[in-house]
């Protein structure tokens, strides 16, 4: 009987520049001990996951310090071109002079979702002033961000759901994806749904079977069922400890009815991006 449908859209993947993908595994390497199983180029990591069944690639990737963001929106750019079911969440740091200019230069792609903001590596708060034009800016142009403000599988005083809370507090109708089902206060983020209709949750990191009781997701499949509307499928890929079929092994064991896993793996995923690419402006 299916569970995991044929069609998948993956809306979690990381990207980059070949020497940045080996900037970022020897990092993990040296500052986590965490051995990434798929040191997979960006070329390698297409083939990899549309051989398995991934139609549609929502890739992103973050600056991790100043001056990094314009080189990788413009390798962005060159990468879209190659592959017409890759779709792309774009960089950006506060700290740059022409963050807004070129913020702006990369939404103006159809296939460029939004901005990823990866808070922790950032070391930025969700809340943090220098952010409010460019998620003025998102919204102007209809696209979304994606946030890892979730304080798993590692945290610093930038992430949390009580930061996430005081940037809502502003913008409570900020259209917006929370990375890894907001781990580890999976709780709360569930929570937010009800009152932020803009929010989503991906599932990346949260299901690994091998850390089940060290911080996988512990709601049981009541909450994934009332939310299902709201979540969509994202592996972290290549950058796993684990092997990527191991989260696809757990959410199947919650045997939920087969529209839960349609939706989640697919349609909820194809609803966002054709509401990105097909609207008209103004």
């Amino acid at each position: 009987m299916q569970k995991i449908p044929a069609r998948m859209i993956d809306f979690h993947v990381h990207l980059f520049p070949d020497r940045m993908s080996d900037a970022i595994w020897n990092f993990f390497d040296k500052e986590y001990h965490l051995g990434i199983l798929y040191k997979f180029y960006y070329k390698e990591c297409l083939q990899y996951l549309r051989a398995r069944g991934v139609e549609i690639i929502v890739y992103s990737n973050y600056a991790h310090r100043e001056g990094v963001a314009q080189e990788l929106n413009e390798w962005n750019s060159e990468v879209l071109q190659e592959d017409p079911d890759l779709y792309c969440f774009a960089a950006f740091h506060p700290g740059d002079a022409n963050a807004l200019s070129y913020a702006e230069k990369a939404l103006s792609n159809r296939r460029v979702l939004g901005i990823k903001l990866h808070l922790h590596v950032q070391r930025i708060y969700p809340h943090d002033k220098r952010l409010f034009p460019l998620y003025e800016l998102v919204a102007d142009r209809k696209k979304r961000i994606l946030f890892h403000v979730g304080n798993g599988p590692l945290g610093n005083e930038f992430v949390g759901l009580a930061q996430f809370r005081k940037l809502l507090e502003r913008y409570p109708d900020i259209q917006a994806n929370i990375a890894h089902m907001g781990a580890y206060e999976y709780q709360g983020f569930m929570d937010l749904l009800a009152d932020h209709p803009g929010l989503y949750l991906d599932t990346a990191f949260a299901f690994f079977k091998e850390q089940q009781g060290q911080g996988a997701f512990n709601l049981g499949g009541g909450p994934l069922a009332k939310h299902q509307d709201r979540i969509i499928y994202g592996s972290d890929f290549p950058n796993l400890i684990y092997p990527r079929e191991s989260e696809l092994e757990t959410l199947e064991t919650y045997n939920l009815p087969q529209a839960f896993y349609d939706k989640v793996f697919f349609r909820n995923g194809m609803d966002l991006i054709n509401a990105i690419v097909n609207m008209k402006d103004g």
